[in-house]
């Protein structure tokens, strides 16, 4: 359901700002020239709610399409323009906030001071890392397939967050945000985010709302006057305040049923179902949960409430077209809880597609008992980890995987800042502290690990170490032997084919095209591709090496020529075009919404626009991809890129 008019009336200024004819101008561009003959004027709409409405338009091609490769790209440069606007400077931050810092050192007893320049300038980045992330939670969010509201609505939203400042608990509501305001912007809460959007759908279709469950007549008429109010803020306070947390003690009883709720069945029978616990699924509003019931299956397993009865809900595992899309708990970002691994394991057992799963129910089982090692009231370990459990927690063979929204179990995080990583390093690596150099100035000739910045030669001087990172454990530096020349292109796509990858047209141009020169310019022109379709007779191991933009040195991001000749300088080479299919059909566990870019010659499209290969894997599969990827094309630091180890 489109709904230009709502946001036309809440938002008087949205059809003239700067992004809606940003918008309008482009579709003129787009039409041609024999079309732009025409007078402008005839060719742009002018009545507000179509502009609107093609900005709508917009926005769902880019930030809320299905293509995850579109949306990461544009996703970025949305995230951009937002900080830009709304996330606070250091020079905004208004005399008061420092005023208040200095205060609480006087109340801990350390007299007056001064607040050094750099001091400022570290708490201010503090801030805007704080909000920064509190913001893209919920962008991510919105822009994710999970969240299954109506475009408007999603806009809305955004528009209303930006300006909500710190929730009071006594007055029960959201204060507006200034120019500098210091605090993050709202958590995010899905029930309540499910909660407002069911009801502003309603009011929308001229239906009352009921509210399902027990709530005091007068808190239900208040709740009714914000909805025709249509004030965002007012309605998700109230709905966060009226949200019913499972308590532990029950999240401890795991005794309890699966129900199933078919494609296009009842939909107020799984709302009704759902509706008395805070639970963060979408699904807890009666529209979203139509849509979600619209094209798949849902079984939803319901534990032991106080009374004995099979009323909390736990897990809802969504199936469609026989195939296994999400699996989620109640724990934070829709994680399985503690305690409910075991029910998961058994019913991914009984599921055809159910062993791609498994690894991340393993995961969670063994995540599950370092956290019960660790007493969070005293900050206190109970009994020391062991070397595996160490190795698991700092993931040092493999990324631990979750159910979550994304992909990453908080607990991961929050047991990490538990250990000291200087300490648990050696046990890590099996080896002495004396053996793990932190600098260059370090390494000796008994060094085993290496953990430090990277510098000119490292990868010579460090050829033979298992154990590099450029901090611990976050930075490690994963290293991989692919195979490549013994498959022709079209061989190559049928294996990949074969084995359930998915392939994206340009990708497959690229694989067709890997022998051929494309037009290049900087290092890699200057880079020979020996390793041609043409050229491929005989099999060859690749030695490769992934590093983020970070990493090479760019905390500002690089361009692609700078990135390579970076690269270059530290000892590694670009990779043969082959590296990118072929590293696809060897990495068949890659972690959710991980993205990876080969480091490579570019390969130009029929269009012209130099691309390389990307690897990443999504909701919807496993994918091989192509990335524009011109020599000043810029990169965010973050992002990862695999490139090959001289010889």
């Amino acid at each position: 359901m489109e709904n230009p008019k709502f946001l036309h009336q809440k938002f008087r200024d949205l059809n003239t700002s700067p992004e809606v004819e940003a918008v309008v101008a482009r579709e003129v561009a787009d039409l041609g020239d024999s079309a732009k003959q025409v007078r402008t004027k005839e060719l742009i709409p002018q009545k507000p709610e179509a502009r609107i409405q093609t900005y709508l338009n917009y926005l769902k091609e880019c930030l809320f399409t299905d293509d995850p490769h579109k949306r990461e790209e544009k996703l970025a440069r949305f995230k951009q323009v937002l900080h830009e606007k709304y996330v606070t400077k250091q020079k905004d931050i208004p005399e008061s906030y420092w005023e208040s810092v200095r205060r609480r050192h006087r109340e801990e007893g350390h007299g007056e001071i001064e607040i050094p320049e750099e001091q400022k300038a570290e708490l201010a980045s503090d801030i805007v890392s704080e909000q920064t992330g509190s913001l893209d939670n919920w962008i991510d969010y919105l822009s994710s397939p999970d969240a299954e509201y109506p475009d408007w609505f999603k806009y809305y939203t955004i528009r209303s967050i930006l300006r909500m400042n710190r929730y009071d608990k006594e007055k029960k509501r959201y204060t507006e945000r200034t120019k500098g305001t210091v605090s993050p912007f709202p958590d995010l809460n899905r029930d309540a985010l499910a909660f407002v959007s069911d009801a502003l759908e309603k009011k929308q279709a001229g239906a009352d709302y009921k509210f399902g469950y027990d709530i005091a007549p007068e808190e239900q008429q208040n709740f009714k006057q914000y909805i025709q109010q249509e004030n965002f803020a007012k309605m998700y306070a109230w709905a966060t305040e009226h949200f019913n947390p499972i308590p532990e003690e029950l999240l401890k009883k795991t005794t309890g049923e699966w129900r199933k709720y078919l494609k296009d069945s009842n939909v107020l029978r799984l709302v009704k179902d759902i509706s008395g616990y805070s639970t963060g699924w979408c699904i807890r509003g009666e529209a979203t949960a139509n849509r979600y019931l619209s094209h798949s299956d849902l079984d939803v397993y319901f534990s032991e409430d106080k009374d004995g009865n099979y009323a909390i809900p736990r897990v809802v595992v969504v199936r469609r077209d026989s195939q296994t899309q999400e699996v989620r708990g109640v724990a934070q970002q829709e994680n399985l809880d503690p305690y409910i691994s075991g029910v998961v394991g058994q019913k991914l057992a009984e599921l055809p597609d159910g062993k791609l799963y498994e690894k991340k129910n393993q995961d969670m089982k063994q995540l599950t008992a370092i956290e019960q090692a660790f007493d969070p009231k005293t900050k206190q370990w109970k009994r020391k980890l062991t070397g595996d459990e160490l190795a698991f927690l700092y993931e040092i063979d493999f990324k631990i995987q979750g159910f979550g929204y994304d992909d990453d179990d908080p607990r991961v995080k929050e047991l990490r800042q538990q250990r000291d990583p200087k300490a648990d390093a050696p046990i890590v690596f099996e080896c002495s502290p004396q053996e793990i150099a932190w600098s260059k100035e370090d390494i000796s000739e008994n060094t085993k690990a290496y953990v430090g910045p990277l510098f000119p030669g490292i990868f010579k001087t460090l050829s033979k170490l298992e154990h590099t990172y450029t901090s611990f454990p976050e930075g490690k530096l994963r290293r991989k032997a692919v195979e490549i020349g013994d498959l022709a292109p079209e061989q190559l796509l049928a294996e990949l084919k074969k084995q359930g990858f998915k392939i994206s047209d340009y990708a497959k141009y690229m694989v067709e095209h890997m022998g051929e020169s494309a037009s290049q310019s900087g290092l890699a022109a200057k880079v020979k591709n020996v390793f041609g379709a043409k050229e491929s007779a005989r099999t060859e191991s690749v030695d490769t090496i992934r590093l983020t933009v970070r990493d090479l040195g760019f905390d500002n991001g690089a361009t692609t020529d700078e990135i390579y000749k970076k690269a270059e300088e530290f000892g590694l080479e670009l990779c043969p075009a082959e590296v990118g299919p072929h590293f696809r059909l060897a990495y068949i566990n890659q972690p959710m919404n991980e993205y990876l870019y080969i480091a490579m010659k570019q390969i130009s499209d029929p269009d012209g626009r130099p691309r390389v290969f990307e690897l990443h894997r999504y909701e919807d599969g496993v994918w091989l991809f192509s990335y524009w990827a011109k020599p000043d094309n810029r990169w965010d630091p973050e992002y990862e890129f695999v490139f090959r180890l001289r010889k």
